[in-house]
């Protein structure tokens, strides 16, 4: 095992056990608390029972019971969709975000802070390797709106090019489910590969 696997493979460890601690202090499964944080984030076409299925590689039927749980709980509201009636999106409510506010996230953000490494290098560097990992393991990319393919920016709006609608600002700045990478540059005719 290279010296970088091993660093990944603790880090990896290490945030597996602050998720564990974090959940099992308010009463909770892992699974629960990444679902919570997985919905902080989520845009308006990944708030969804689907999509947090997709997100987390987990089946139907225990997205079905955590978010039954987290209901009865008071951690998570579901709304229907009054676009599309069988569509339930779903949203943390206070008690869900303040089950979040001192999670293993806001931990590791301290310890990136303080470390001395160029944080856009490593987020680079860290998303080159997600996005292989997923690639190699035909994993749903699930991605920030604005940083997406189908992302339009027109006049002082913006829209998605997918489905035609348009975006708050805030929504933009979430993750979403139907996000791609770049499209890849066009071949040049008559160019040698």
């Amino acid at each position: 095992m290279t010296q970088t696997l091993l660093l990944l493979e603790r880090l990896a460890a290490l945030i597996q056990q602050l998720v564990r601690e974090d959940a099992a202090s308010h009463g909770l499964l892992p699974v629960h608390l990444q679902v919570l944080s997985f919905l902080a984030q989520a845009n308006r076409y990944s708030d969804m029972p689907i999509a947090v299925a997709d997100y987390l590689r987990i089946t139907r039927g225990t997205v079905s019971q955590t978010l039954s749980l987290l209901e009865r709980r008071g951690l998570i509201r579901k709304e229907a969709d009054p676009r599309h009636g069988k569509w339930i999106h779903l949203s943390l409510t206070a008690a869900g975000e303040a089950v979040l506010t001192t999670s293993w996230m806001h931990r590791l953000e301290q310890a990136l802070a303080a470390s001395s490494a160029d944080t856009q290098a490593f987020r680079d560097d860290l998303a080159g390797v997600l996005s292989c990992l997923q690639a190699l393991n035909d994993h749903r990319a699930f991605g920030q709106c604005r940083q997406c393919a189908h992302f339009l920016k027109e006049d002082a709006a913006y829209r998605c090019g997918l489905t035609g609608d348009v975006l708050a600002s805030e929504q933009t700045a979430r993750i979403c489910r139907e996000w791609i990478g770049e499209k890849p540059p066009a071949a040049i005719p008559g160019g040698s590969e």
